[in-house]
């Protein structure tokens, strides 16, 4: 039984990759459990060291990395490359960060006792990631979760098997064997592996129905499950908003990666003093956008990775329009591979195009009268991941990012993780962290030491 990949674009076979059976799955999950007794015992500078090395992989194989993922999700080769960037990016903050974040915390001196608290390993961590980003998704886990003193088992999603591939290139030759490993899976075997009794914590990107499924996987199991869901990423522009700087970067946060991007905008609230030049402004960025093939060095956007996403954009455009918003660029699919960069202006914050995760090329504009206005409409969400301020008065930030309901806040820039900052959202976009240094205490356990060191005291 084989896993069939085929080009987004045109739709010739990928690759054709053998899916786990019961035994390789089993073998896997013991090889695991056993490395991971071994590792944890590792100083944390040794894994630092091991796991840095291992990452050499991705720089002398950037090239054939960079194509295998444009190929399977059709991203342009330019953004290919620019996640590699990204990844390292990542990978060397968090291995800079270890040591520190992973360090006891040793209390203030109590005579007669010894007390610290321990960051300890959880066991074996199962990541599953998805397609839209297939090497910074995995990579916010697999590197922190090695260098805690983990084991990982990686399932990558099923349009994107190779860069799983690749991942267990660099990182299974790892000592003790089995303390990675790359597992393609069907998703029953994957809520096999989660309710594995050897799996100790589950992280999963993808969508809310996906991670309501796997956290009924791992129902009745005392186990962290960390879940990167939805998002529906709201941008404010205020009336001082310097638009030279907001306009191109609310049009490449909508339309980077063909808005395949949970942290991408989706939604747009203009000041009305503002709101005509942003719609200009606008217009004329999304008409230079260039589709066709992602291999292509002049390509800007690339095809949709599924084409069932066509129609579904499409309804979202439709209903906007039919509820009173005005499509001003774009609105449909061509060729049964890509959807035009879209805008649309006037849509009720009900519509579904405000409401509903897009994960396309589209920019849908509501024009408010306040900062008050802005701020509720933005709040108005099942989700919470990113959302940002364009605006030149600090205070204005300050004062609406105290009342928003997000993972991030940003002022002037948008759909970017540094890895310094916690990634983590709230209501519907799911629960957790990764990244910084708090997402190392999201792969371990607190362990508290507490000796008497003297019978006198």
């Amino acid at each position: 039984m084989t896993l069939k990949v085929e080009s987004p674009y045109s739709g010739e076979l990928v690759c054709a990759v053998p899916f786990d059976d019961a035994a390789s799955i089993e073998r896997k999950l013991a090889r695991a459990a056993l490395a991971q007794g071994i590792w944890r015992a590792r100083p944390v500078a040794e894994r630092v060291r091991v796991v840095a090395t291992a990452l050499e992989y991705f720089r002398t194989h950037a090239a054939e990395v960079a194509r295998d993922i444009t190929l399977q999700m059709g991203k342009p080769i330019a953004q290919s490359r620019n996640e590699l960037a990204g990844l390292f990016e990542r990978a060397e903050a968090m291995l800079a960060l270890a040591e520190e974040a992973l360090a006891p915390d040793v209390l203030p001196d109590k005579p007669g006792f010894l007390r610290r608290i321990e960051h300890v390993p959880l066991g074996v961590v199962f990541d599953l990631a998805a397609w839209n980003y297939p090497l910074l998704i995995p990579i916010n886990v697999v590197v922190p979760a090695l260098l805690s003193g983990n084991a990982v088992l990686l399932k990558h999603s099923a349009l994107t098997p190779l860069c799983g591939v690749h991942f267990e290139r660099a990182f299974a030759a790892l000592e003790p064997q089995g303390l990675f490993a790359n597992l393609v899976v069907t998703h029953e075997g994957a809520a096999r592996i989660v309710a594995d009794e050897r799996v100790a914590h589950v992280a999963f990107t993808g969508s809310v129905a996906g991670g309501r499924a796997v956290q009924r996987a791992a129902a009745g199991r005392f186990i962290e499950v960390g879940l990167e869901l939805g998002g529906k990423d709201p941008a404010y522009v205020a009336a001082d908003a310097d638009l030279d700087l907001a306009v191109p970067n609310i049009v490449d946060g909508a339309c980077y990666n063909a808005g395949q991007s949970c942290c991408a905008i989706e939604r747009v609230y203009v000041h009305a003093t503002v709101h005509a030049e942003f719609l200009e402004r606008a217009q004329a960025l999304l008409a230079e956008y260039r589709t066709g093939d992602p291999l292509d060095e002049g390509t800007t956007m690339g095809p949709l990775a599924q084409r069932k996403a066509i129609p579904f954009l499409e309804d979202q455009v439709q209903d906007a329009v039919r509820r009173g918003a005005r499509l001003l660029a774009g609105g449909t699919g061509t060729d049964g591979r890509f959807f035009a960069p879209t805008l649309l202006d006037g849509c009720p914050n009900d519509s579904e195009v405000m409401q509903a995760e897009s994960f396309g090329p589209l920019l849908p504009v509501l024009a408010v009268g306040s900062d008050e206005e802005a701020l509720a409409h933005m709040n108005d969400s099942r989700f919470g991941l990113t959302a940002s301020i364009w605006t030149e008065d600090e205070e204005r930030a300050e004062r609406m990012a105290a009342g928003l309901e997000t993972g991030t806040v940003f002022m002037n820039r948008c759909d970017y993780l540094d890895p310094a900052l916690p990634w983590t959202g709230v209501k519907d976009s799911g629960k957790g962290v990764t990244l910084s240094r708090y997402g190392f205490q999201h792969l371990t356990r607190r362990k508290s030491i507490h000796l008497r060191v003297s019978r006198k005291a």
